[in-house]
């Protein structure tokens, strides 16, 4: 089943920023799609929730070095 959710994340300031996330995002099975709203310092992602949950998400952002809010 696909959800998509969006986070908020601080700790975010440049393109660096954004590619280390959807990096890190990409490189989970289940994940289809990453969008990383620099200015708003949101995270948008679609994802298969019979492969990944959300804490797997938060995880791979938090290893990046970004605090995750919501």
């Amino acid at each position: 089943m696909t959800k998509t959710v969006t986070l908020q994340v601080n700790g975010m300031s440049c393109n660096h920023c954004v590619n280390a996330i959807e990096s890190a995002l990409k490189e989970i099975g289940g994940v289809d799609s990453v969008r990383v709203d620099l200015d708003a310092g949101r995270v948008t992602v679609t994802y298969d929730e019979t492969i990944v949950d959300l804490n797997n998400l938060k995880d791979a952002i938090e290893e990046e070095g970004y605090d995750v809010v919501s």
